[in-house]
């Protein structure tokens, strides 16, 4: 086991009832908040992750504002997420660990993979895949506040054969989790992800790091193909799923059930109930519009395109509520 009480907890859990533990992955404008209780409310994972905040922000007197919407946790989440963080300063990350840490965070998570490219111009994200020893640094920095570090990577920045040095070294880290999206900076999600490579990972781990959990991450759509991952490579303990969620709420469902056009409504109406309780606080910060999740709540509806564009005009939660309240009288 590792050396995290935190992930062994989750773990041990997982492995009681016979599976690998399943998280919802950390999604830029996606997973704050709002959306994180949407899909609690739905069929929760495991797991949660913040969208990632930049470590330099949390404690910058000119920038800690704007994270306040990312690292917003309510009450009444549970389980409570796991902040990830990006950025490329040992200090900067040893700070921001300590702030965490204050506003309840049990858990921190480095994210070396993420390839949007205004991210690799501040040698952050998939960056550190070519710069092994700020990796070392910044992970080390965020340990200082005595919180368990896990990391989030890919398996390479251009190339894929360099996941043969990265992975190792990772390894070395003495992470208590490694999430691996199993394809390349440079493949983006252009490519079907690197399944075949899944059992030397595992072999990797297990030479170097046994008390390492090893996750998994790339076109897992649900938990089913989340399991039936698992079941065709032995020795990976956890499954990381993104895009997936905005295919089906319902993704993390044990037993996957048909849901109603009606059930889907009204967690689309749930969540703009949330939405404005979460701008009635007054925090500040980056807010993602309500547009980019319409998608999710009228796939395969009759007239889902008219629908959809429908709301993609609305400009107020109460504009939105008048498209629900139009799809419900069949006015499409």
């Amino acid at each position: 086991m590792t050396q995290s009480t935190y992930w062994n907890r989750i773990a041990q859990k997982a492995k009681e009832e016979g599976r690998p533990f399943f998280s919802l992955a950390p999604m830029e404008a996606v997973t704050g908040s709002v959306f994180r209780r949407v899909v609690m409310k739905a069929s929760a994972p495991d797991v949660f992750y913040t969208e990632f905040t930049n470590a330099l922000a949390i404690t910058h007197p000119l920038a800690k504002e704007s994270t306040k919407g990312r690292l917003y946790i309510d009450p009444k989440e549970d389980p409570k997420p796991i902040v990830q963080l990006w950025g490329n300063s040992g200090e900067d990350f040893a700070k921001a660990a300590v702030e965490v840490r204050k506003q309840g965070y049990q858990a921190i998570d480095i994210n070396t993979g993420c390839p949007d490219i205004a991210v690799i111009k501040n040698h952050s994200g998939s960056d550190l895949i070519r710069h092994f020893d700020t990796t070392k640094e910044i992970i080390e920095g965020a340990r200082t506040a005595g919180l368990p570090v896990s990391v989030k990577t890919r398996l390479g920045f251009s190339e894929l054969s360099e996941y043969k040095t990265w992975i190792p070294f990772l390894l070395e880290q003495d992470i208590p989790v490694l999430t691996v999206h199993v394809r390349t900076k440079e493949e983006m999600s252009k490519v079907p992800a690197h399944y075949e490579l899944i059992d030397d990972l595992v072999k990797m781990r297990d030479e170097i790091a046994p008390d390492t959990l090893l996750q998994i991450n790339g076109d897992i759509m649900d938990y089913q193909e989340g399991i039936k991952l698992a079941q065709e490579h032995p020795g990976v303990d956890g499954i990381m799923i993104g895009r997936g969620i905005f295919s089906n709420p319902f993704a993390f469902e044990k037993e996957p059930q048909e849901h109603s056009s009606e059930e889907l409504l009204n967690l689309l109406r749930y969540q703009l109930d949330l939405y404005d309780e979460f701008v009635a606080k007054g925090i500040p910060g980056h807010f993602a519009p309500l547009q980019r999740f319409f998608k999710i709540y009228v796939r395969g509806m009759k007239h889902a395109a008219e629908i959809r564009n429908d709301l993609m005009q609305t400009k107020t939660t109460d504009d939105a509520r008048k498209v629900i309240t139009k799809i419900e009288n069949h006015e499409y």
